[in-house]
């Protein structure tokens, strides 16, 4: 098996868990909007609007690093291998 076809099997698999991770956040995030936003604020000494603030802010920060160091990659490598 040729290098970089292992190495876009190890993206395509790092993409696929990311996305669900996305998707697991963002329902755990909607559904549970409050409580999550309360727990937080506890844990870190912040009131709940600055915990739902910074969860959001994390969120979205992930998603981009997602973008960026997953699925880009890996598209441009299925591009290579075609």
């Amino acid at each position: 098996m040729n290098s970089l076809d292992t190495l876009a099997t190890f993206l395509g698999w790092c993409t696929l868990i990311n996305v669900c991770l996305i998707i697991f956040i963002a329902m755990v995030v909607g559904l549970f909007h409050d409580g999550i936003g309360n727990l937080i604020g506890r844990m870190f000494g912040v009131d709940e609007v600055q915990a739902k603030i910074a969860l959001l802010r994390v969120f979205m920060h992930y998603r981009v690093l997602f973008l960026v160091l997953n699925l880009v990659p890996y598209i441009a490598l299925r591009i290579m291998l075609h």
